[in-house]
């Protein structure tokens, strides 16, 4: 028996440090005053007396009661409790001796306070009940005064009372005062006593929570609990850590944390504390803790966390059997009869244990079989047991289960492993649950009634070891007299005598000593049961999915290979490798290879050998480094055994070819393999004498086991046999721990040389054992090309990747860049290596094992020798390898070139693998496998080339291509590549080369290959990659000309630069009005002023390079001043060169739209004979370098007029006329973005006087130039008399307002307080709105009931576009019905505001200018008449770069797509349509507004040169019928594209200097939307989809120059503009694929032009022709829907070619194609040849032509037999008669059209009314907010700063108007922006009332003044009011969780079927609504239980809640009742059906 308790302390309070201004306890007294020898007294429990810190009380507080628990350094517990209560004290206070007139006086001043004073009890033992009644006692004799010396009670406590032992009886004492008490110890001292303690937990938690804790207290989280009462924290971390039983927490344990020691929560460590709820505050900061509320039931996991599930079946369970037990209504809930309620409560201790025992359940269950891994590795003369891991989750199941995995790697089962895992010691309850668990849960299974029952029956055993005396004993305790503690007058507590109480002890120790003889007869040790076997516990369907015949299959190649039968083993040796997939597969081939070896035939012929070797690679590829099936484990002895013979005296192992797995540097995978077979070897050294001991055995305990052990004994007698069967499943035999149980237990009966000589046998095993393993790992790890590194990786795509693109989101271009090349490399000694992993094994599992030193120190020794020896073995192996004849390899296959296409590098032999596209690996998608394939790798001038066979020998007749140009190679990274198993080797070394035409190649090299031809291939083709000019790639070397002599041209500007600087700089700073002094370290690149400044000052709104700061003209040096007089000397001298350039087909567009003639000077007439005139202002390109030459301008606008007004745009683009309407004469210009009006002051303040008038100059131009073109629109004179119709033929604003009208709902969003731009931002805010108007225009906007916004993606920062205002309010919607502001006398209250402002801007205007936000925030709409500034959405660069990167990763993946992963996800995740959608939609209201409303259109968005030209083209083609056409198309992109300056050079990386840029698909994204319309539209485009996958290719290829250089200026300087062109020779449509070297002579250096190229192929076949193309029947101005379900994606994206690569090489592919066919099996003509197509081999519209192109083959043919001179197509073509229209289906074209007109009107509305709204909110809004303190008590976030506002500690501001919210330090920086709105006194006026206007009522108002009135967005929901209550289809409260914090709040739900409307309020009372989900956005509303949800309200109904999915967000919701929840799910469910 040991002490009760060690020490008794008296603590008080430190009076004397209180004076130096500290307030702390200190020990008074201690007892006994020396330490025990056994229990040394633990400092500082002066912490934990008070664990808020020591104060003084001003008031009396009645004693407390708690139990700490301290933890000593052996990691031993001490319980520490402590009763506390307060004594009065006098504080005597000094004054500062200043204030004295004499020193000597001290004045005291008395105050009465009361102090903490703590009797402390500090013991080992679990029996906080007993430690209350002792110190409540010494209270008690203190307080009451009993006649009892207060010394004896101590005494006797510390000396007279011991602990009984675990499973003793009942120990009765008395301390001394009258008292009764018993300790009753439990039955087992492994089983903690919880009393009630799991019970109030649960209680307080709920079931979720404490599981949700319980897993993360199992996987190693820190976990704090905070409550406001101590005792409370010391039993929840009790409670928890019982729950873990059998397991042990070992990890930091302070239930009771002090306040000074709060920084122990900042240990790395895992940890359970506690801590007062006093510091909810400073925990909250706590990053990767889990916060428990004990208090408030709540669990906090931080976002850091992740929560780890228990896996299923077992969670299920576990959960079902707790709600049997705490919710036992659950089980009677449905009867429909239910039973009458029991009266009769279940005590909470007895829900304790049956809570214990489900958790005890839960853990035998996942610990089944755990027995069977454990691996004996000693017995004497201490058993050592480790536990097989891998084993253990592979036979379960569970390798990838990340719970299992980290309970099994956590010191807590490290613990349980070493006590319970030795097989003869004491037993107890988990023992015996573990052994049986299997057979009640098939019986539970059969029978669910009994689950509850077996629970009971373990909960009765735990209460059994609880309190194993049925008789309850009668305690007597005094207690002090009530109320005893606010005694007056009352001592202090007094001294005790120190000798007396030792006295005591020591006598009460003595007496012990004599009378000590309860012993502990319980605690017996016995055999542990085993429990069921592993093999028996694991899934079985595995194994029946592998069925007898792919295992026969095995057997027979096998058999094959060892009879030399080579031929037949290679013909099933494919299906042998599939079915090496499966692990019963696996573990059978290693039994059948090892029967082989027991025949001696290990010594193999050179074919078997490498038969042997590809089965034995192939079965390690498929298993893991974990080796959880034992498969590697078992090739080991193959692996050393299997040889074949290089020559005479040098033999060479199958080791040597299998040691590139990752299982081999797995030193776990060692350990475990070296435990496993010494365990086998001291099973074999004890077997003889097993049956002697089994028969002692039976002898002695004659037991319940007999039948058991006779049945082991059978077996074990059953002689062994050798049978070759290839189950897994084996007899019974006797296991290692069963020999080491009865060898435990006969130990104590052997003499002492018997024992010592199993030492010294079990000590040889295992040393010989080691010596053996160090050889193995030698022979494994010592490559056999020793100059080699050790590489045990396998694949992954994501090693050693060089992608340079960082996680910054600076707004950059070199952010995305994709390029750079991996320079690294592996080298290194391999021997060290070895040895250090050799050596750090020995010592790991010889200390482990307990070998001795002596010969753990022989090891080391031993271990370099045997490396050393073992390297020179294999260099005599490896030399004869490489003599061995090679492996006959397919012929390398030499690709077809262009004329002038050159080889760089010959062909590496490489291997083709499979990417994540599942089409050509014949797995899911059928069809032959034609991946992975083996053939040889090519770099030449132009392409990249793979081109070799397939690997699967079915396939390998098909020749496989794939191949792209070097110039769009965009990223290229080493991999690592794994053993494939069509291969006969192991591939080092791959790359990964990846295009921006969607193509990628992932390689191997062959190990042929050696290391420097892959750097070099690597180097030439970063080379080639990056030239230095556009000059050195493939459009201009592969004409091998040489390059033009312009090239030189830069050094000769070099030369002049000082000779022409000063009079350029200075003339043209002086036109700009700035007269700056440059620097003379400025850079050899200049700009001009106006341009640098802008882009300095201004903020980007694309793009992150500035015009100044970009990569320039790849021929010159890139200087932006160009010297007029030099230039119109030499270039433009003469006018026929300006009069050459308008015949190009951009320019004469202008001539075709009537758009002016030339105009060489500027003074000449203008007379009105002409509107527009072809301006030459920018011939020189001295207006803006990246315009055109050529430029249409009004007539009356002079040339100096433009140089003026032209640096008021960045880069001076300027607007420019591009097109004009031929109805409606509106016109379509394009600019760049404007500069700030107040930056261009600041640009000047420099400047002298003479040019101060810069900025109002061209200001004032600026000025005029608008006026002009509004002036030039003839629909700006009749502005006001344009009639009202709900007809398309009217060109009026009305019309596209009445589409609103008719045709569905329309979006108007809300004004955000916060002003940011759109396109960066994804938040939205309440705003308000209120229109101004006439009375007329009021009663038309009357029909609009409500305008409702539309679904729009809300993925990453592409929902950016439709949300505007704060992150942290959910978006809201605007319902907007006009009839709500009709007054009773025809007129509307007048106010001005936001909508008012926004409605007026959409009366009728003549020039709509659609730009940035930013923009028009300095633009002064009284300076701008009769035009409109619009802020539209777009996407910035960066935007389209990140979004371009994902949509390839989705196309094109490297590896397939996950479980959770598919290819719609990734495209939706990319964001590419959003961005198409996006731009239809712009040029879609650009449309509108031209023809429909005939206003002229102005875009200016960023610089002019991405965005911009991508709505104006697409725009065009919407317009204008002759742009979709081919020379149509090809004059827009001139004109558009390249005139207008698109920097494709930049843009595409095209050069070496503009590669860290980043690839920017703008050019391919505008194909991409013709792509969309041409879906849309089939019948309206001459070209076909393939002429644009054309264009998408050559663009980027290089093969063309036509895309090249960034501006006109550059194409000029290089000669490309006013070259000659011959006409082109008709004979030459006679040649072979119609293009030769003679075609590009006329060139010279100049390069080819792609027109050039598409014009020759159209005149010869009808290649890119739309046989549907119907002129007569297409529709002049095309609307296309723009919603995302119309789009599309491109099949260019996603198809490829395996055939002959890509189909755009149109020379190439032919070739390939007639090479791969047969010659010998020549068509008949007129007969059909069938053919196999494949679609991702074959390109079907080559292989199999349409109908049309088939029969102008055909008559291509006959020509060629009859003789006859060939005809072009066209001819034929033009002769055929189109079919009629069919009458009938006009009626249903013209409804679709409507419906196409209406909803696209409706998206330029949109456009129109979002925009005002944010062009008013940034400028209108000035009105302060009104601010009053309020105190938050939810989580919401400040509207400025975005910081949580939060907490009556710091209370924030509200707007009582419009509610905006910010802290108080924030109030100062508020913009004055509020939203307060007026309230509409009458609104009876109901909108069906209102009927539509007519044409007079109309026309009338325009001429009245405007009258404004105001509405709040609570009233627009107020409009319905009247019938609001007919509607509410149901109500009541729900609690909803919220989206921030994951509270969940009460609230008002009302269902509102009118307005299709889920609303909350605060209350049933609350009249205003707190926010709404709309109807037609919820995707799903279904019920779900309560582990799917996270902090659920205390004691909620389980079956309550019910979840509701919207394209938003999930929202989760609680009823009260499962009944009112279904009731809830059904209303819903009716609403949106």
């Amino acid at each position: 028996m040991s002490r009760l308790a060690d020490y008794f302390v008296i603590v008080g309070y430190d009076h004397e440090k209180e004076r130096s201004g500290s307030s702390c306890g200190k020990i008074l007294q201690r007892f006994p005053r020396t330490d025990w020898p056994d229990c040394p007294f633990t400092p500082g429990i002066e912490l934990f007396c008070q664990p808020t810190g020591w104060v003084l009380s001003s008031q009396r507080q009645q004693p407390t009661f708690f139990v700490s628990v301290l933890t000593d350094i052996d990691a031993d517990r001490h319980y520490s409790a402590c009763l506390t209560f307060y004594e009065p004290v006098a504080r005597t206070t000094k004054p500062d001796d200043e204030d004295l007139d004499d020193p000597d006086v001290i004045i005291p001043h008395h105050s009465q306070m009361f102090a903490p004073k703590s009797l402390v009890l500090i013991t080992r033992h679990f029996y906080f009940d007993t430690f209350r009644n002792c110190l409540g006692i010494i209270y008690t004799a203190y307080m009451d005064h009993l006649p009892v010396e207060m010394e004896t009670l101590v005494g006797n406590i510390l000396g007279c009372v011991h602990s009984p032992p675990p499973g003793g009886p009942q120990y009765r004492f008395s301390i001394g005062a009258g008292d009764r008490q018993a300790l009753q110890p439990p039955l087992c001292s492994t089983i903690p006593s919880t009393h009630d303690a799991v019970a109030l937990l649960f209680d307080q938690l709920g079931v979720q929570n404490v599981i949700n804790v319980y897993a993360l207290s199992l996987t190693d989280h820190k976990i704090l609990f905070h409550s406001q009462s101590f005792i409370r924290l010391t039993e929840a971390s009790h409670a928890l850590v019982s729950l873990q039983y059998p397991l042990k927490y070992t990890y930091v344990y302070i239930p009771i944390l002090p306040s000074p020691l709060i920084e122990v929560l900042n240990t790395p460590t895992p940890f359970i504390a506690g801590v007062h709820s006093i510091h909810r505050e400073e925990i909250r900061d706590l990053l990767d803790v889990v916060i428990i509320d004990l208090d408030g039931g709540s669990v906090h996991i931080p976002e850091c966390v992740v929560l780890p599930s228990i896996p299923e079946p077992v969670l299920s369970r576990t959960i079902r059997a707790l709600h049997m037990i705490l919710h036992q209504d659950l089980l009677i809930a449905d009867h429909a009869f239910p039973p009458s309620p029991s009266k009769k409560s279940v005590p909470p201790e007895q829900k304790d244990k049956e809570i214990r025992a489900v958790f005890i359940r839960l853990l035998a269950e996942l610990l089944t079989g755990y027995r069977s891994c454990l691996a004996l590795i000693r017995i004497h003369p201490e058993p050592f047991i480790t536990f097989h891991k891998a084993s253990f989750l592979g036979h379960k199941g569970l390798v990838e289960d990340d719970f299992i995995l980290k309970v099994l790697s956590g010191m807590s089962f490290n613990t349980f492993v070493s006590e319970r895992g030795p097989p003869y010691r004491v037993c107890d309850i988990f023992d015996e649950v573990y052994a049986t668990m299997q057979d009640d849960l098939r019986e539970e299974k059969a029978d669910p009634s009994k689950t509850i029952h077996n629970v009971k029956q373990l909960a009765q055993q735990l209460h059994n070891n609880e309190v194993p005396n049925p008789q309850p004993y009668v305690q007597k305790v005094p207690k002090p007299t009530e109320g005893s503690y606010a005694r007056i007058h009352q001592p202090t507590f007094p001294t005790l005598d120190e000798d007396k109480v030792n006295a005591i002890i020591e006598d009460g120790i003595s007496k012990q000593a004599k009378n000590n003889k309860v012993t502990n007869g319980r605690s017996q040790k016995r055999i542990v049961p085993m429990g069921p076997a592993i093999s028996t516990v694991g899934d079985r369907q595995k194994i029946v999915d592998n069925n007898a015949r792919r295992l026969e299959v095995l057997r027979n190649c096998v058999n094959f290979i060892f009879d030399n039968k080579i031929s037949d083993a290679r013909i099933i040796f494919p299906a042998v490798v599939r079915s090496l997939k499966s692990k019963v597969a696996r573990i059978a081939l290693t039994q059948e290879l090892g029967h082989h070896i027991q025949s001696n035939r290990a010594m193999l012929e050179h074919q078997q050998f490498d038969l042997v070797v590809r089965l034995l690679n192939c079965a390690l590829q498929n298993d893991s480094s974990m080796d959880e099936n034992g498969v590697a484990a078992s090739i080991l002895p193959l692996a050393t055994s299997f040889c074949r013979k290089l020559c005479t005296g040098v033999i060479q192992f199958a080791y040597t070819l299998v040691q590139d797995h990752a299982v081999w540097g797995n030193q776990q995978f060692w350990e475990a393999a070296f435990y496993q077979d010494v365990q086998k070897d001291i099973r074999q050294l004890y077997a003889p004498q097993y049956e002697e001991h089994i028969m002692v055995r039976w002898r002695r305990e004659g037991s319940r086991h007999r039948h058991s052990m006779e049945l082991t004994a059978v077996q074990t007698q059953t002689p062994e046999s050798k049978r070759r069967s290839v189950s897994p499943y084996k007899q019974k035999e006797i296991g290692a721990l069963e020999i080491a149980a009865e060898q435990l237990r006969i130990w104590s009966t052997l003499s002492e040389g018997q024992q010592q000589e199993m030492i010294n046998n079990e000590e040889s095993t295992v040393y010989s054992q080691a010596i053996h393993y160090a050889n193995r790992i030698v022979y494994m790890r010592v490559p056999l090309d020793c100059s080699k590194s050790l590489k045990n990786t396998g694949l992954d795509d994501d090693t050693k990747s060089n992608s340079n693109i960082t996680a910054s989101l600076a707004e950059s271009d070199s952010v995305d860049a994709e390029s750079g090349f991996d320079e690294t490399e592996e080298g290194g000694n391999v021997v060290p290596d070895v040895i250090r992993f050799v050596t750090r094994f020995v010592d790991k599992v010889c200390r482990d094992s307990c070998v001795t030193d002596g010969h753990i120190k022989s090891l080391h020794q031993m271990v370099p020798g045997v490396v050393a020896m073992h390297v020179e073995t294999l260099e005599a192996v490896s030399r004869e390898a490489k003599r061995l004849p090679p492996i006959q390899k397919p012929k390398i296959l030499t690709p077809a070139l262009f004329s002038g296409e050159e080889i760089v590098m010959e062909g590496l032999r490489v291997y083709l693998l499979a990417d994540g596209r599942e089409e050509g690996t014949g797995v899911t998608m059928g069809g032959p496998s034609l991946l992975p394939a083996e053939g040889a790798i090519f770099l030449t001038t132009y392409r990249i080339i793979f081109k070799g066979i397939p690997c699967d020998p079915l396939a390998c007749e098909q020749v496989i291509m794939r191949a792209f140009p070097v110039s769009t190679l965009t990223k290229e990274k080493k991999m690592n590549v794994q053993y494939l198993p069509h291969l006969n080797q192991w591939l080092q070394e791959g790359l990964q080369l990846r295009s921006n035409i969607f193509q990628l190649l992932k390689i191997a090299f062959d190990e042929e290959v050696v290391a420097d031809n892959v750097e070099t291939f690597r180097k030439l083709m970063n080379k080639c990659r990056n030239p230095a000019t556009i000059f050195n790639s493939f459009a201009f070397t592969g004409l091998t000309i040489a390059q033009p002599a312009t090239m030189h041209k830069q050094k000769e500007k070099n030369k002049t630069l000082r000779h022409y600087a000063k009079k350029t700089l200075l003339k043209t700073a002086k036109k700009a009005g700035i007269k700056t002094k440059q620097s003379s370290r400025q850079k050899t690149k200049y700009v001009l002023p106006t341009q640098q400044y802008g882009r300095s000052l201004t903020p980007r709104s694309s793009d992150s390079e500035s015009e100044g700061g970009r990569p320039g003209s790849e021929i010159f040096d890139d200087l932006s001043i160009v010297d007029e007089n030099e230039f119109e000397s030499s270039l433009f001298a003469d006018p026929k060169n300006l009069e050459k350039l308008l015949e190009k087909p951009g320019y004469h567009d202008y001539i075709r739209l009537g758009l002016g003639s030339l105009s060489l000077t500027a003074t000449r007439d203008r007379s009105a004979s002409e509107p527009f005139r072809i301006s030459s202002v920018n011939a020189h390109y001295s207006v803006c370098r990246s315009y055109p030459a050529l430029l249409v301008v009004p007539q009356s606008v002079s040339d100096d007029n433009i140089r003026r007004f032209a640096r008021t745009h960045r880069q001076c683009r300027f607007p420019v006329i591009t097109w004009r309407h031929s109805r409606t004469k509106a016109l379509l210009l394009r600019a760049s973005s404007f500069h700030s009006r107040g930056l261009m002051g600041m640009l000047k303040h420099n400047t002298s006087t003479t040019s101060a008038s810069g900025e109002s100059t061209s200001s004032l131009e600026q000025e005029k130039y608008f006026s002009v073109l509004v002036a030039a629109t003839p629909n700006s004179a009749r502005t006001g008399s344009y009639k009202t119709s709900f007809s398309d033929s009217l060109d009026s604003l009305d019309s596209l307002v009445m589409s609103g009208a008719t045709g569905g709902s329309l979006a108007i969003p809300e004004s955000s307080d916060t002003f940011r731009r759109p396109a960066k931002t994804g938040k939205s805010s309440r705003s308000s709105l209120k229109l101004k108007g006439q009375l007329g225009k009021k009663k038309l906007y009357a029909s609009l009931e409500v305008l409702t916004l539309p679904r729009r993606p809300r993925r990453n920062y592409f929902s950016t576009l439709t949300r505007i205002g704060s992150t942290k309010e959910p978006p809201r919607t605007a319902t907007l019905n006009p009839a709500r502001f009709s007054q009773p006398n025809g007129e509307v209250e007048r106010a001005g505001d936001l909508i008012s402002n926004s409605m007026q801007g959409l009366k009728k205007v003549s020039l709509y200018v659609l730009g940035e936000k930013a923009q028009m925030k300095g633009v002064k709409l009284e300076s701008f008449p009769k035009c409109d500034f619009i802020p539209v959405d777009f996407y910035e660069v960066r935007h389209v770069k990140a979004s371009f990167k994902k949509l390839m990763r989705a196309c094109v993946p490297s590896s397939p797509h996950g479980p959770d992963a598919s290819f719609l996800k990734a495209i939706e995740e990319s964001g590419w349509l959003p961005q198409l959608q996006n731009i239809l939609q712009l040029a879609g209201a650009a449309v509108d507004l031209l023809d429909v409303q005939g206003s002229s259109v102005i875009i200016c968005l960023e610089d002019g040169w991405d965005i911009t030209t991508q709505v104006v083209a697409t725009a065009q083609v919407l317009l204008d019928p002759y742009y979709r056409t081919l020379d149509g198309f090809r004059a827009l992109i001139e004109k558009e594209w390249l005139s207008f300056g698109h920097r494709f050079t930049h843009r595409s990386n095209q050069t070496q200097a503009n590669q860290a840029s980043g690839f920017a698909p703008i050019f391919l994204q505008f194909l991409d939307v013709i792509h969309q319309i041409h879906q849309q539209f089939p019948l309206s485009f001459e070209f076909n989809q393939y002429f644009l996958k054309f264009l998408a290719y050559h663009y980027v290829s290089n093969r063309f120059r036509t895309f090249m250089l960034d501006n006109e200026l550059e194409r000029m300087e290089a000669g490309w503009l006013l070259e000659e062109k011959k006409p082109h020779r008709l004979d030459e449509l006679d040649e072979e694929a119609g293009f030769s070297q003679k075609h590009f002579g006329q060139q010279g250096g100049l390069g080819t032009p792609i027109w050039d190229y598409i014009d020759k192929h159209h005149r010869k076949t009808p290649l890119f022709h739309n046989f549907m193309f119907s002129p007569a029947d297409q529709e002049m101005v095309l609307r296309p829907y723009s919603n995302l379900s119309n789009m599309k994606i491109w099949d260019y994206y996603l198809t490829e070619d395996l055939a002959h690569g890509p189909s755009y090489d149109i020379e190439v592919a032919q070739r390939e194609i007639s090479q791969n066919e047969d010659t010998d099996s020549l068509e008949m003509p007129g007969h059909m040849v069938r053919k196999i197509i494949n679609g991702c081999y074959d390109n079907i519209m080559l292989q199999q032509p349409d109908h049309f192109q088939w029969q102008f083959q055909e008559i291509l043919k006959l020509e060629r037999d009859l003789g006859h001179l060939p005809r072009k197509w066209k001819t034929f073509w033009d002769r055929l008669q189109s079919p009629a229209r069919d009458p009938s289906s006009l009626p249903r074209d013209m409804h679709a059209r409507s419906h196409g007109r209406s909803i696209h009107k409706r998206s330029t509305l949109e456009i129109l009314v979002k925009g005002k709204i944010l062009g008013e909110a940034a400028r209108s809004f000035a009105q302060p907010h009104r601010f009053e303190e309020l105190t938050y008590t939810t989580a919401v976030n400040c509207d400025l700063c975005g910081e949580i506002l939060w907490g009556p500690v710091k209370p924030g501001q509200h707007c009582v108007d419009c509610g905006y919210k910010c802290h108080e330090k924030c109030m100062s920086n508020v913009p004055r922006n509020c939203t307060k709105l007026k309230a509409i006194s009458d609104v009876s006026t109901s909108s069906s009332s209102i009927s539509r206007p007519s044409i007079s009522e109309t026309s009338s108002t325009h001429g009245q003044q405007d009258r404004v009135m105001t509405i709040t967005p609570s009233q627009i929901y107020e409009q319905f009011t009247p019938s609001s209550t007919e509607h509410r289809t149901h109500e009541g409260y729900l609690y909803k969780r919220g989206a921030l914090l994951k509270g969940w709040k009460q609230r008002w739900f009302v269902l509102d079927s009118m307005k299709h409307q889920l609303r909350w309020y605060d209350s049933m009372e609350d009249s205003t609504a707190k926010g709404f989900i709309d109807l037609s956005e919820v995707e799903s509303v279904r019920p779900v239980g309560s582990k799917h949800v996270q902090g659920a309200p205390k004691k909620a109904d389980e079956s309550g809640f019910f979840e509701m999915k919207t394209t938003r967000r999930l929202y989760h919701f609680l009823a009260s009742d499962s009944r009112v929840a279904h009731e809830w799910i059904d209303k819903i469910q009716g609403c949106i059906q």
